[in-house]
């Protein structure tokens, strides 16, 4: 097998597990502690779950990390600045993660002092109630738009290099731009748009299965890099 095709299946597995990673802490972990009446009240009961996700969250911020290695070589056969950049913006994206996950766990310490405290501060947990959610939904709103950049740089490589059909990495870097419209809508005031963000998860989903069944395609010589013909 060659190298190319080699990282190429190994960034379906780190993509993958990434991808449940993320669904785990979201779906199965958090959710339950941002229910009705909310992580207030909620969380100090579930401190074991809110730890297993903010670890989760540094996972998924790891695993970027991980892809973005991987695919170095790979991407520095055509192109050191985009090899380089994709794993400078990997490292920025975990960044922005490791800061979401200090948040979360910061909600987790307000809700201990709320379950511990009387009546009569509870004017005052109310309104830290609003600065510890704004903190950590600001934390996850930067985090997913670099997250939607790490994507897009990731398949705009896939288009340029040709390591994949290039129907499947436009439709992916599409579905990165649609991702990073969606979730910055709250810098503007406005709601994020779900339905917005679902390409990008389908789009994934059919990278993976593409590099499990033939990982990147190998090229004798790029042929955007190839040199010309010499003069005689």
């Amino acid at each position: 097998m060659g190298a190319a095709k080699s990282a190429g299946r190994i960034i379906a597995v780190l993509l993958l597990t990434q991808m449940a990673a993320y669904w785990v802490m979201n779906d199965v972990l958090l959710r339950p502690v941002f229910a009705a009446p909310g992580f207030l009240e909620n969380a100090a009961a579930r401190s074991t779950q809110m730890g297993l996700a903010a670890l989760l969250g540094l996972v998924t911020g790891l695993l970027s990390v991980g892809i973005a290695i991987t695919a170095l070589p790979v991407f520095r056969r055509y192109s050191d600045a985009t090899a380089y950049g994709f794993l400078a913006l990997a490292v920025a994206s975990f960044s922005v993660t490791a800061v979401e996950q200090i948040n979360l766990m910061s909600m987790l310490s307000l809700s201990q002092a709320y379950a511990g405290a009387d009546a009569a501060n509870n004017e005052l947990f109310q309104t830290l109630r609003g600065m510890g959610a704004a903190s950590r939904n600001w934390a996850h709103f930067i985090g997913l738009i670099v997250a939607g950049s790490v994507a897009f740089v990731l398949y705009n490589a896939l288009y340029r290099f040709a390591l994949i059909p290039r129907v499947l990495a436009a439709f992916g870097m599409l579905a990165a731009l649609s991702q990073i419209i969606a979730v910055a809508m709250p810098l503007f005031g406005q709601r994020v748009v779900f339905v917005m963000i679902y390409p990008l998860g389908l789009s994934h989903l059919a990278l993976v299965l593409w590099l499990m069944a033939k990982g990147f395609a190998e090229h004798q010589q790029s042929a955007l890099m190839a040199p010309g013909p010499v003069p005689r």
